[in-house]
């Protein structure tokens, strides 16, 4: 009867205690910030792999195409543990790129045969990947939950090359 007691008390009070304890996020909740990221970074992400593709098929210099194929490596790599953080979390996606990134990649299509194709095509990749870094950077400093500030820890070095490979308007090979 007396060990009965003791189960008893101890349910309660762990019962207790799981219900005040704060919750730690496993995942972005939607609306919030972090999801907000989540959903900004998936459009990048579609962005790069569209940007890469046209470049394999479009460059002239083969840095350029073999750049292309890194951002096509990398942000499918990256778009798939993004994908997997909104599907756990319940975060709606977009299906396609922001209107202002399909205009970018619009423009530099407009170039293909071109010798303007190639410095086009690095303008807009140093701008976008260095719009993305900082985008990161503020998940890192302010985001509330912990998985998609780790993803965000986790992409950064790979952005941040991207960024070295194209900085300047020249390719620099990865």
């Amino acid at each position: 009867m007396r060990s009965s007691r003791w189960t008893t008390a101890a349910v309660i009070v762990a019962a207790a205690v799981g219900m005040s304890a704060p919750s730690v996020t496993a995942a972005p909740s939607p609306g919030s910030a972090d999801a907000s990221f989540v959903q900004a970074v998936h459009q990048g992400n579609l962005a790069e792999i569209a940007a890469g593709q046209d470049a394999q098929r479009n460059a002239q210099d083969t840095c350029v195409k073999e750049a292309g194929a890194v951002l096509v490596r990398d942000h499918t790599k990256l778009d798939a543990d993004i994908s997997q953080l909104a599907r756990k979390g319940n975060v709606q996606l977009p299906g396609t790129p922001t209107p202002e990134q399909q205009a970018t990649l619009n423009k530099v299509k407009a170039l293909a045969g071109s010798s303007g194709y190639d410095r086009a095509w690095l303008a807009a990749q140093e701008d976008g990947h260095t719009k993305t870094l900082a985008l990161i950077d503020k998940q890192i400093s302010t985001g509330k939950d912990a998985d998609t500030t780790a993803a965000a820890k986790k992409a950064r070095p790979v952005v941040a090359m991207h960024l070295k490979m194209v900085q300047g308007g020249t390719c620099h090979p990865a």
